[in-house]
């Protein structure tokens, strides 16, 4: 790096070279080095939500005689050109880091600091007006800003995700009121059992994503609960009287989100548990819609020695070296995203629980997994829905088939004629390749009338 392009700025180990452009600073270069662990950078949304918590903050330093106005206004107006998407190519630190999110902090504190000069016509790097941790991060610590924009970013992810199930949800009842009327064969442990309706199948996989829709969006309201004002260890050293209440305020007008002050800042400072809930209700859905789309593929086996039930939308030729194959590639990729979340709770709930004393440091490797599973959880809704759900078609020969060939309906026969009578008159028809129905009839147990009405479909999949 030549002279001119590189700046030197120090901090309290030392010299640092900063890229003479770069309106982050000393600490972000320092992480750059630190931290090569993944080769992703925080979530974007992170940062917005980490520029919202700067801006509310600045504004309650203003508000309480802390911040003069021409500092709280550079802040501001750089936090908002951060909000508005700008400067994405500034925030370099790995999603990964040690420090408890120090390194994202003060790559955030030093961006607004810069920009903030050069708003009021001060140079970078200098950070004599307009200083990252003096004024940007007043009244603050990582330690109360960290997880206030993670629990900001988790609503707004969390929120997109929500919309997904709910469309999801959406789809599925639309196919269940489609295939009401489609009788099939239930199966338990793979084997035959008794019918059901394809629009009774589809309408489970709908109540299965509702239920889950209500465990997220009850977990997610813990994240409305902020420990923003706790600073270091929840005491509020370094922040006045009245800062935490206008800073909680401010954040809520900003975001449109309704944030309360939790009633015990300690706690809410050392204890992440409420992070490691919202990751749970997205496992249990995750396992839920795995669940589903292990049903899916089954019933879409074949085309001609497997169940063969259910068409799902052809995608992409299945195989380099089978010609005219094609796999169920939708449901299988949907598969995959729940198994990486199911494995995300695994590394969630560890750094919940690695926390010690009055700080739980592993907040890094939670939110980049808990983020991510939030990403892939709305992905793959979307595409389970757009790509296969909405295009599903029954395929209603081979499901009337298995019903009329299948001995299904012997359990509805039990009450006519007691359980050991229809175990061996099921034997007999497998052993004869007969009908039950016909089985019936030639041992003269029932009337036609009676064993047609006994026997009859809807009657079994609408008990009276």
């Amino acid at each position: 790096m030549r002279d001119s392009e590189y700046r030197i700025e120090h901090d309290s180990l030392g010299e640092v070279k900063v890229p003479s452009h770069a309106l982050y600073g000393a600490q972000t270069v320092r992480a750059m080095q630190n931290f090569q662990i993944t080769g992703r950078h925080v979530n974007d949304m992170m940062y917005i939500s980490l520029a919202q918590v700067k801006k509310a903050c600045a504004l309650a330093n203003f508000e309480v005689d802390e911040l003069d106005q021409v500092r709280k206004d550079a802040i501001v107006i750089a936090c908002d050109e951060i909000i508005s998407g700008k400067f994405k190519d500034e925030f370099v630190t790995d999603a990964i880091q040690g420090g408890a999110g120090t390194s994202m902090n003060m790559n955030v504190n030093e961006i607004i600091a810069n920009r903030a000069a050069q708003i009021v016509e001060k140079p970078i790097g200098v950070y004599d007006f307009i200083h990252p941790n003096d004024h940007v991060n007043r009244a603050q610590s990582t330690n109360d800003i960290i997880p206030t924009a993670g629990k900001l970013t988790v609503l707004n992810l969390g929120e997109l995700l929500l919309e997904e199930m709910e469309f999801l949800a959406e789809t599925f009842h639309a196919k269940a009121l489609e295939f009401e009327p489609i009788i099939k064969v239930g199966r338990t442990h793979l084997q035959d059992a008794v019918l059901i309706s394809m629009g009774q199948v589809f309408h489970s996989y709908e109540s299965v994503v509702r239920r889950d829709i209500s465990r997220v969006q009850h977990a997610l309201s813990e994240m409305q609960i902020v420990n923003l004002g706790a600073t270091a260890v929840g005491t509020g050293i370094n922040s006045v009287p009245g800062y935490r209440e206008h800073a909680v305020t401010n954040l809520s007008r900003i975001t449109g989100k309704s944030f309360v002050s939790a009633e015990d800042l300690i706690d809410a400072t050392k204890h992440i548990d409420g992070f490691a809930h919202v990751h749970a209700s997205l496992k249990t859905f995750a396992i839920g819609l795995s669940r589903i789309c292990n049903d899916i593929r089954m019933m879409a086996s074949g085309p001609k020695v497997g169940f063969n039930e259910i068409f799902l939308p052809e995608k992409q030729p299945g195989s380099s070296i089978m010609p005219g194959k094609v796999n169920p590639v939708i449901p299988e990729v949907v598969n995959q995203v729940c198994f990486q979340v199911i494995g995300n709770d695994a590394t969630v709930s560890m750094a919940a629980e690695a926390g010690q004393m009055e700080l739980n440091v592993f907040e890094p490797v939670l939110f980049y997994n808990l983020f991510e599973s939030l990403e892939i959880l709305r992905h793959a809704c979307m595409t389970l829905r757009v790509h296969a759900i909405q295009d599903i078609k029954v395929n209603e020969h081979r499901v009337h088939d298995y019903v009329e060939h299948s001995l299904a309906m012997a359990t509805a026969l039990v009450k006519y004629l007691g359980y050991s009578k229809v175990s061996e008159i099921t034997k007999q028809a497998l052993k004869e390749n007969k009908s039950l129905r016909a089985i019936v009839l030639e041992q003269k147990l029932m009337t036609e009338a009676e064993v047609d009405e006994a026997l009859r479909p809807e009657a079994m999949i609408h008990p009276r």
